[in-house]
């Protein structure tokens, strides 16, 4: 019975196809089956993330990458440092956890939950600060699907316009897109091919994340899915895939990911939620409140 119910709401989880929800379907079925220790979920950890990674490295070609936000690039680049470096200082004033402000950082910056899926298992993130983070992002986004449109229709912005502005200002991929279809045109495609812009940073981002986090510990400790994440897009680049196996590679990277968080959500101690305050919401409002200004003034006078 508890692996029917494990098998049916991973089904549902992947057919939802939302991060923070998978996570939360993860944290239901440990709090209402109390599955064991060694259920297979947890026995399994990080790794189906780490797979899920991979495959969305493959999915990656430096050349297109840089081709198609040539124009841009360089300013997003400027806005995903500058957007990370004043998230990690944020924390640092609001004295939230390290590894929290580095996932909420990583997340406002680049490209908000595969980001923060990216990043959490090098920096060894709790499953409960990577459901903080993934509910604030989730939050942040389900507000930018609705209010984005209605604020790019009222400054009376070009397609091209809100595209490039949805693709710097809001977190997760799926949102951005969801906004730039609402708003019309030829915005989407604007939005999806900037925002790959941002989601190149994951490169760097996971070196980072590793040298932080993982300095001290010997060469034997690097974690190797980061080498296979790097190696699958230099495969790519050299292969060139075609648009087919892309597409067949993101949909496999989406649902590794998806069941990775589940399994995350699935470690979850209900109990240690006691510990959770108000400063990691009121770092992601103040960090997005200063990001959506600026990310406007780049598209409108850049």
């Amino acid at each position: 019975m508890l692996n029917f119910i494990f098998i049916l709401l991973v089904l549902i989880s992947l057919f939802l196809g939302n991060a923070a929800l998978s996570v939360f379907l993860g944290i239901l079925f440990t709090y209402f089956f109390r599955p064991s220790q060694n259920f297979f979920s947890r026995r399994i950890n990080t790794l189906p993330l780490q797979i899920g990674i991979v495959l969305l490295g493959a999915t990656i070609s430096m050349p297109y990458a840089l081709s198609v936000s040539a124009d841009y690039f360089p300013w997003i680049s400027l806005f995903v440092i500058v957007s990370f470096i004043a998230g990690l200082i944020l924390g640092k004033i609001l004295d939230i956890h390290q590894r929290l402000a580095f996932l909420l950082s990583s997340g406002a910056a680049i490209c908000g939950g595969t980001a923060m899926a990216a990043v959490a298992p090098i920096i060894k993130a709790k499953p409960q600060e990577l459901l903080i983070a993934m509910t604030i992002v989730f939050l942040l986004n389900a507000i930018a699907i609705i209010l984005f449109p209605i604020v790019g229709n009222y400054l009376e912005m070009t397609n091209f316009e809100f595209g490039a502005w949805s693709a710097l200002a809001i977190h997760d991929t799926s949102s951005v897109i969801g906004s730039a279809v609402t708003f019309g045109g030829e915005s989407a495609q604007v939005a999806a091919t900037l925002k790959l812009g941002r989601t190149i940073w994951l490169i760097p981002l996971i070196l980072i994340a590793n040298w932080i986090f993982n300095k001290k510990a010997k060469a034997t400790k690097f974690p190797r899915f980061i080498i296979f994440f790097i190696a699958a897009i230099v495969i790519n680049t050299l292969l060139n895939f075609n648009g087919e196996v892309i597409s067949l590679l993101k949909i496999c990277s989406q649902i590794f990911l998806l069941f990775g968080l589940f399994c995350i959500g699935s470690q979850f101690d209900i109990d240690e939620i006691k510990s959770i305050d108000g400063k990691p919401l009121i770092m992601a409002l103040i960090l997005w409140a200063a990001v959506i200004p600026l990310a406007y003034f780049l598209v409108k006078y850049f």
